[in-house]
C-alpha cells in the first residue's frame, strides 16, 4: 500500500467522521431553531388573541348591557377571540386558534379527543401552566401551544351555573344542556394555538443541505490541493530517491544527485542521500586501488 492511498484513507475516515458529527449537531440545531421559531409565532398568536380578550371585556362589554330578551355573542371574550382569529385564518389557513372547553355552552369549541387530553392535563396538575408539542394534520406536521383557561371571575358564572339562572337569550340561542355547572377558579379548557411547521422545516433542511453541501465542496478542494501537495513535495522526490538507490544498488554510479534545496524533511534526506552516494564512491575507489 502506497504511502498517497494510506494519507488519503486516513483523510478519508477523518473527512467521514468530521462530517458526521458535524452534520449531525447542526441537523439538530437547525430543527431546534425551527421549533423555537414556531413556538414564539404561536405565542404570539396566543398574545394577541389574550389581548382580544381584554378588549371585549373592557371595552365591548359596557357597550352590550345586559338585556334578557336579546344576547350578543360579541360580548363573550371567547367568541370575539375566535372569531377574529378565524378572520386570519382567511389567509393562513394551517394557523388555528380555538378554545377548547370539555361542556362547552357554544358546541363549536367542544374540544375533540388531543384536546381533551390537554385540558384532562391542566386539570391534573394545577402548576401546569403551558403545555407545548407535535402533531401529525392533513397539510404535514402542527406545533401547538396550550394554556390553561380557568375561572377566575365569579361574574362569569352568572351565565354558567345553571340553565335557570343564565339569560333566556343565551339559552334559546345554545340550549339548556351544555355549558352549565362550572366552578369559581375551576379549568373548564384551555387556549390551543396550532402553528405548521412545514415552512420552517423546509428552510432548516434546505439550510442544511446548502451548509454540508459546501462543507463536502470544501474538503473535495482541500484534498485535492493536499493531494497535489503531497505529490509534488514528498511522494516525487521519494520515488525519484527510491528508483536512484535501486539504480546504485545494482552498481549503476552515474545517477545525479539529487538537488539539496530547502531545509525540510526530504531535502534532508536528499542531503544524507547524497553524503551515504560520495562515501560509497570513496569506499569503492580504496578497495580498487588495493
Amino acid at each position: 500500500m502506497g504511502l498517497r492511498l494510506k494519507f488519503n484513507l486516513v483523510l478519508l475516515v477523518v473527512f467521514a467522521l468530521g462530517l458526521g458529527v458535524t452534520g449531525y449537531v447542526s441537523y439538530d440545531l437547525l430543527h431546534r431553531n425551527a421549533r423555537d421559531e414556531v413556538l414564539r409565532n404561536a405565542g404570539v398568536m396566543m398574545e394577541a388573541a389574550l389581548s382580544m380578550r381584554g378588549y371585549t371585556v373592557s371595552q365591548i362589554r359596557p357597550l352590550l348591557p345586559y338585556d334578557t330578551e336579546k344576547f350578543h355573542p360579541q360580548s363573550v371574550p371567547a367568541y370575539s377571540a375566535t372569531e377574529i382569529m378565524n378572520s386570519l385564518r382567511k389567509k393562513y389557513s394551517d394557523y388555528s386558534y380555538k378554545e377548547a372547553a370539555l361542556n362547552p355552552t357554544n358546541p363549536r369549541n367542544k374540544a375533540v379527543e388531543w384536546e381533551t387530553d390537554i385540558v384532562n392535563a391542566f386539570r391534573n396538575s394545577a402548576d401546569l401552566n403551558e403545555i407545548s408539542g407535535m402533531r401529525e394534520t392533513p397539510t404535514g406536521p402542527s406545533l401547538y401551544l396550550a394554556r390553561p383557561f380557568q375561572i377566575k371571575d365569579k361574574a362569569c358564572l352568572s351565565c354558567h351555573t345553571t340553565a335557570a339562572e343564565a339569560p333566556p337569550a343565551m339559552v334559546r340561542i345554545y340550549g339548556p344542556s351544555n355549558g352549565y355547572g362550572w366552578k369559581h377558579n375551576e379549568i373548564i379548557g384551555a387556549q390551543i394555538v396550532s402553528v405548521p411547521m412545514a415552512l420552517p422545516i423546509r428552510n432548516a433542511n434546505r439550510a442544511f443541505l446548502t451548509f454540508m453541501g459546501s462543507l463536502t465542496v470544501v474538503f473535495v478542494v482541500l484534498f485535492v490541493i493536499l493531494n497535489i501537495m503531497m505529490s509534488a513535495l514528498i511522494v516525487r522526490p521519494i520515488t525519484s530517491m527510491s528508483e536512484s538507490a535501486n539504480e546504485i544498488s545494482t552498481g549503476n554510479m552515474e545517477i545525479p544527485e539529487f538537488a539539496e534545496k530547502g531545509g525540510d524533511e526530504v531535502a534532508l534526506l536528499a542531503k544524507s542521500f547524497n553524503r551515504m552516494r560520495r562515501s560509497l564512491e570513496k569506499a569503492i575507489e580504496l578497495i580498487e586501488k588495493k
